[in-house]
């Protein structure tokens, strides 16, 4: 993989062509305990610009995704979405077969629907999936058909590709509901949706749910209302959520200052930032990445 050069805070790394079929926006491996990762790959946080998903047979590296420690278990699947901060901390030789592509991707024909799929959308921000035997089977099976494919130029290649990957991606989103939420897709809940998905694309330039009930063509109190009753919280906890989220890896991972990274995330005032921080995290942010990079360093 090599870097973005619109990347300036956390490194990322854009999904590198495949020279067996120079393909640019889809790549799969399969690997068999051979180690390809350099050490200077190590402690090194950084994201993707794609979407990367594996079923791990064997293996137990160590790894954090967004501050949240993962060693990796056998027969189990595990996945990222674009701009999750990334670390590797420890690697064992890996059984598995890997999947990886582009945002581009999920715009070529025969592709589009699989955006409003759960696994693409993560919306519980998600990394792994426990799996049975019989789902092991199923998406081994899924996996091995694919690759098969990726290798081989052959007619209706591309069809095919879709084929495979659009049963794969349902599979895993029934997984995904089936462990991270039971909520059934009712208009109210697709209305959350559509207000995560918009805080996702803005949070670092608007701050206020009227700015977001604007953005859906709704009043600010029936979204207010809607967002409380589907999650549990207010809608403004959504947004605040999402930047000491993204504060947080700011902190942990960066040496940007504090001012610094308030204007990265729409804060005119490194003050106000520094309270509005504290307030949320019982810490200001100073303290914060001293505690953190103590704990985990």
């Amino acid at each position: 993989m090599y870097y973005s050069d619109t990347e300036t805070v956390i490194p990322k790394f854009q999904l590198e062509p495949d020279i067996r079929t120079n393909n640019k926006m889809l790549r799969m491996e399969k690997s068999d305990c051979s180690m390809s990762m350099m050490r200077s790959d190590f402690l090194r946080p950084h994201r993707k610009d794609y979407y990367f998903f594996v079923l791990v047979r064997q293996g137990s590296s160590r790894h954090w995704i967004d501050m949240m420690p993962y060693t990796l278990k056998p027969d189990t699947f595990y996945f990222t979405v674009p701009n999750q901060v990334q670390l590797k901390e420890e690697a064992e030789p890996l059984t598995g077969m890997l999947v990886a592509f582009t945002q581009e991707f999920l715009a070529l024909e025969g592709a589009s629907s699989l955006k409003q799929l759960p696994i693409i959308q993560n919306k519980h921000n998600g990394h792994d999936l426990s799996l049975s035997p019989d789902d092991v089977v199923f998406i081994d099976d899924i996996l091995q058909k694919m690759y098969a494919e990726y290798l081989i130029r052959n007619n209706w290649q591309h069809g095919m590709m879709m084929g495979y990957i659009q049963v794969l991606m349902i599979y895993l989103s029934r997984l995904y509901n089936e462990q991270y939420s039971s909520a059934t897709q009712s208009p109210e809940r697709l209305m959350l949706k559509r207000y995560l998905s918009k805080i996702e694309e803005s949070y670092t330039q608007t701050h206020e749910v009227t700015a977001y009930a604007d953005m859906l063509n709704i009043s600010a109190g029936h979204l207010s209302e809607v967002v409380k009753e589907q999650s549990g919280k207010p809608a403004i906890a959504h947004i605040h959520e999402r930047l000491i989220l993204e504060a947080k890896r700011l902190l942990f991972h960066t040496e940007h200052s504090i001012k610094e990274i308030a204007f990265q995330l729409g804060f005119e005032d490194a003050s106000y930032f520094n309270r509005f921080f504290k307030r949320l995290v019982k810490h200001t942010p100073v303290e914060y990445r001293t505690t953190i990079r103590e704990m985990y360093q």
